[in-house]
């Protein structure tokens, strides 16, 4: 078994952006789009993980777990999704996967669990020298309420004390987390993030702490916790007031005593974790309610840092924008655009209650729908039942003949720097984008268009009535 050779049982657009960093890091990274393929691969490369895409069309992730029981040399099996449940993450971690991950898959998160042929470093001795300041993760904003919280996290970040991150859903906890960790002395360590709330009791805690070949029904290896691979470096501990009570006992005593038990297991493992978390909800009150121990809140809250809403940031929201449109427009190869005074005027008024993370996919949709600019209000399309720009005799001029093949990434591209398209083409070119990226999930395609499923679920039949492929 090799641990620097992995392979990908996915869609190649799903993990085709992390092949340039597995190729830096000196790892072979293969792909496959069935179990023959896979099984094929795994018999001639022996690699050191697999990461498998719960949701490919075709395959049944039960087929290759059921293999690998088989056989003890068989490597660990990962498994990620886009829209997973306890009962599946349940079913398929008994059947022996490693892991069960929700999206997006990144690099910090396949690094963290692929094998190491190196000795490990003591714990106690350092492992990585704190680099400048404001490397890495890059945060936006003038704001006096946002340099606060940076000034505070660049004067915390390289001690070990934890950190307890509030702020509503969509103002960049995660990426806060990411910046502490970053310019901290453990920023070439791992950085290990794991969501409290996606797995119910029983597996949050084998993927927290880790456990035993033999200790429950499909543990048929030992398997190493978050912890553990977190060893040395960072822990993010996401949504930390959905765990259960009786779990937050168990993590009181790993942040006490800097050691734990795996499930099932006899032994006490030391571990070396900076701890950080991360709510969206009142964490006092939920003390207050005996829904949080408040012994495990102060043990957290060390240093406290509390995230404030786009809508209290002032001129950041001209900011941000103007930073996400620039973006997406460099990422569709498009000329910068600018903002109408309407646009900016809503922009500014407008209450946000998505926060950057709307405003993320605010600007990314007005750069598709906004041609030659600049953009306008109605691009932002809040409400797609009433939106605008699109013209049922246009629809019947412009549209390509029948049979005409769904845009992929690269037709998007070539077609929008054309910068001739009518806009119900741009429309359809980015409902089939969407539709492409959530794998025909409709619910997650409108929400991301910022349109009701209705909307979309007419568009769509709209389209079929004229020959056209759709998803």
């Amino acid at each position: 078994m090799s641990s620097k050779t992995i392979l990908f049982l996915a869609k190649p657009q799903a993990i085709t952006p992390l092949f340039a960093q597995c190729k830096e890091a000196g790892v072979e990274a293969g792909l496959a789009e069935t179990i023959r393929g896979a099984l094929d691969f795994i018999e001639k490369k022996k690699p050191g993980v697999v990461f498998a895409y719960a949701m490919l069309p075709g395959v049944k992730l039960e087929d290759l777990l059921i293999h690998g029981q088989d056989d003890s040399s068989f490597p660990p099996v990962v498994v990620f999704t886009d829209r997973g449940s306890s009962g599946e993450a349940q079913r398929l971690m008994e059947l022996g996967a490693k892991d069960y991950w929700l999206e997006p898959l990144s690099w910090e998160k396949i690094q963290a669990v692929i094998p190491s042929d190196e000795a490990p470093v003591p714990a106690n001795e350092p492992q990585a020298t704190a680099p400048p300041a404001g490397t890495g993760v890059k945060i936006i904003g003038q704001d006096a309420s946002v340099r606060r919280v940076l000034a505070l996290s660049r004067q915390v970040a390289p001690s070990k004390a934890s950190v307890l991150i509030s702020g509503e859903s969509g103002t960049g906890k995660e990426m806060f987390a990411r910046y502490l960790h970053q310019n901290s002395n453990r920023a070439n360590a791992p950085f290990v993030a794991i969501n409290c709330a996606a797995l119910p009791e029983h597996l949050l805690e084998s993927e927290l702490f880790g456990h035993e070949k033999g200790s429950f029904t499909g543990a048929i290896n030992r398997k190493l916790g978050k912890f553990e691979l977190a060893s040395g470096g960072t822990i993010l501990l996401d949504e930390i007031t959905e765990m259960d009570m009786g779990l937050q006992a168990k993590l009181l005593r790993v942040l006490q005593e800097g050691e734990l038990d795996r499930v099932g297991g006899v032994e006490t493992v030391k571990v070396d974790v900076r701890v950080l978390a991360t709510t969206n909800r009142d964490i006092e009150t939920t003390v207050k309610n005996k829904e949080f121990r408040q012994d495990l809140y102060f043990r957290l809250n060390v240093i406290p840092l509390k995230l404030p809403a786009l809508n209290e940031r002032g001129d950041d929201i001209m900011l941000l924008a103007q930073f996400f449109v620039d973006h997406y427009s460099k990422e569709y190869g498009l000329p910068r655009l600018a903002f109408s005074d309407a646009a900016r005027a809503w922009l500014m008024g407008y209450d946000w209650p998505g926060n950057v993370r709307e405003l993320q996919n605010l600007m990314e949709r007005a750069v598709l729908l906004a041609g030659a600019g600049p953009i306008e209000e109605q691009h932002f399309l809040l409400d797609g039942d009433n939106w605008p720009l699109f013209d049922e005799e246009e629809l019947q001029d412009e549209t390509p003949s029948p049979g005409a093949p769904a845009a992929d990434e690269a037709s998007l591209h070539n077609a929008l720097g054309g910068r001739d398209l009518p806009l119900s083409e741009i429309e359809r070119i980015a409902i089939l984008k969407r539709l492409e990226q959530t794998e025909g999930n409709r619910t997650q395609a409108a929400d991301l268009l910022g349109i009701s499923v209705r909307t979309l679920r007419n568009k769509i039949s709209d389209y079929k009535k004229r020959g056209l492929t759709v998803p």
